[in-house]
């Protein structure tokens, strides 16, 4: 297994994952003023935004100005993901953006809904993206979306997720991340499904995991995942956000405060973080003014 030699865990903060969902769109100055409070909290691998159709994601259509406003620090990781060439143009254009992220996935269903492409053409424009990347001189993740099963009857299995995972390392892909995409997993298939990719895997690609859960399971999922050798983890402070196809409010992210809690009890070493109070707090007052009316 790739990871079995280090306890240090790389934690992906998620606010683009938490906002895209809210009803009410943000402004692009309270975004921003957010992501400093993140960089100024320690974290360093930001998944910030997206470079979508704002018809499709109406929250993500002032990417530009958000990080304009931001201006990253040094050393700050800053992913923007990007589904086509029109994307990848303009996260590059950014100049702020450090990391191309795209979608990929097993499930033809969810390629056809999310993001309009068959499997053959997801395969082509990743190439694309792969491509552009390089040249712009920028990382490149790849998430595995329905990594855990789908809600459209589509083939799936831990074997299909392997032979993606090769796939990709073979393209010369060196971060892939597995979605619970709806929140599907089980701790133990989180385990059965990591340490079957691991296995697919040479130790310079690096696996991660962005989990979908209920409060509840949160944990469990993220000790799934830890005990079989995964050493990154996408969260969101107060876990909010989650995926529309879930059909379920509950399921959000894995909570950041969360997920560090059960780490740390782990035995894992992760980068120094100030107190989360005030990221709490301002979570919760987003999720108040601008998620959806309380009945």
């Amino acid at each position: 297994m790739a990871y079995s030699k280090t306890e240090t865990v790389k934690l992906i903060e998620c606010p683009r994952d938490a906002w895209q969902g809210l009803p009410k769109v943000l402004p692009a100055e309270v975004k921003a003023d957010y992501l400093r409070m993140l960089i100024a909290a320690g974290f360093r691998h930001i998944d910030a935004v997206s470079f979508v159709s704002p018809k499709a994601v109406p929250q993500m259509a002032d990417a530009e100005r958000v990080l304009e406003f931001l201006e990253p620090a040094e050393g700050v990781e800053i992913i923007g993901i990007v589904v086509n060439e029109k994307g990848v143009e303009r996260a590059i254009a950014s100049q702020a953006v450090t990391t191309l992220g795209y979608p990929y996935s097993i499930s033809p269903g969810f390629l056809r809904r999310n993001q309009n492409q068959s499997p053959e053409e997801a395969v082509e424009v990743l190439d694309q993206i792969g491509e552009a990347a390089y040249k712009a001189g920028l990382d490149f993740v790849v998430y595995i979306s329905m990594a855990f099963g789908n809600p459209y009857g589509d083939v799936w299995d831990a074997e299909e997720v392997a032979a993606a995972c090769d796939l990709l390392a073979d393209t010369g892909i060196k971060q892939i991340s597995l979605a619970d995409t709806v929140g599907l997993a089980k701790p133990d298939e989180v385990r059965d499904v990591t340490e079957t990719a691991l296995s697919a895997l040479p130790d310079d690609v690096e696996l991660g995991l962005h989990l979908h859960a209920r409060p509840e399971d949160s944990e469990a999922k993220i000790a799934a995942g830890f005990d079989a050798g995964c050493r990154r983890f996408d969260t969101a402070i107060g876990g909010l956000g989650g995926c529309p196809f879930a059909q379920d409010s509950l399921v959000g992210n894995v909570a950041t405060e969360s997920a560090l809690e059960e780490l740390q009890r782990l035995g894992a070493e992760l980068d120094p973080l100030e107190p989360l109070d005030s990221l709490v707090k301002a979570t919760r007052a987003i999720e108040e003014k601008f998620g959806p009316t309380r009945q």
